[in-house]
């Protein structure tokens, strides 16, 4: 079935690639239905974790500083983080 690490200790490539298997899995309707619906449950939850990592690395990428040149010269303190 999936993967019993919890979501939250996933990185993000590993619940990028589990994600894709419970699409899959989904997709081919050979799962009985309370498979599927536990499927679709860590489907939502992988989901949610993958969008929340990528919404910190955008916002780590946001605050790189360049130069004159537009060479990386540092990070701008992001505030809440």
């Amino acid at each position: 079935m999936t993967n019993d690490t919890p979501v939250s200790e996933l990185s993000f490539e590993a619940a990028m690639t589990e994600l894709e298997k419970v699409v899959g899995q989904l997709e081919n309707g050979q799962v009985p239905l309370e498979e599927s619906i536990a499927l679709y449950q860590r489907g939502a939850e992988l989901k949610k974790h993958c969008e929340a990592k990528l919404k910190a690395a955008e916002e780590k990428v946001a605050q790189i500083t360049l130069d004159g040149e537009g060479n990386p010269a540092g990070l701008k303190p992001v505030e809440g983080l």
